[in-house]
């Protein structure tokens, strides 16, 4: 049997050891290798030309004390907004499907909005989730107002990495469309707009 003290340090020898914590792959992420779809809006797919995989955070907790509070782990993480850009079509098609789907969402004009869009808009099933907006005790499936997204990060050719799933994703805002006579150049029209969802995982393919 080999002594206790040889076991130890060849443990760490192994565990430190510069081979073993070299990387195996060794190419950088680019940028333009992506690939955005969501179910909702297939037109706004097409056009995307821009797209952030968003940030998250875990605030942390204190622990009061008579001294100095001492922080601990957090128990909610918080994510950031999902933002993507898309070139707006000249019939703006896909700029009024994320049109309808806020006023769909927050009916202005009047509660037939919301359901107009629930049953002849949305591409998800009316069902799960629950939400009143016509008589006080009435409940409506709202599972239509949501929708699922896919982030997909490409290889440098073109083979599909990782995926990064957005559960129950609707629309917080979206850009105007500025338009103008003394533009020198044509510079077509592309638009922000911003999502807020459930949660997002990610997938290595």
């Amino acid at each position: 049997m080999k002594p206790f003290f040889y076991l130890i340090n060849n443990s760490m020898a192994t565990s430190t050891s510069p081979l073993s914590r070299q990387p195996t792959k060794l190419d950088y992420s680019s940028p333009t290798q992506f690939k955005f779809s969501i179910n909702q809006l297939p037109k706004v797919e097409f056009f995307t030309v821009a797209a952030n995989l968003p940030g998250i955070s875990l605030p942390p907790a204190s622990y009061n004390t008579p001294f100095k509070n001492i922080p601990t782990i957090g128990e909610k993480p918080e994510y950031e907004d999902l933002t993507i850009t898309f070139i707006v079509d000249e019939f703006l098609e896909n700029y009024i499907s994320i049109h309808e789907w806020i006023t769909g969402t927050g009916f202005p004009k009047s509660r037939q909005q919301f359901s107009d869009f629930r049953t002849l808009t949305a591409n998800n099933p009316t069902d799960a989730k629950t939400v009143s907006v016509d008589k006080v005790g009435t409940a409506t499936p709202d599972r239509g107002m949501y929708g699922d997204a896919t982030l997909t990060i490409l290889s440098n050719k073109n083979n599909p990495l990782v995926e990064i799933r957005f559960q129950d994703l609707f629309p917080t805002s979206l850009g105007g469309l500025d338009y103008t006579q003394v533009a020198t150049d044509v510079e077509y029209l592309n638009v922000q707009v911003t999502f807020q969802y459930k949660i997002y995982e990610i997938v290595t393919l």
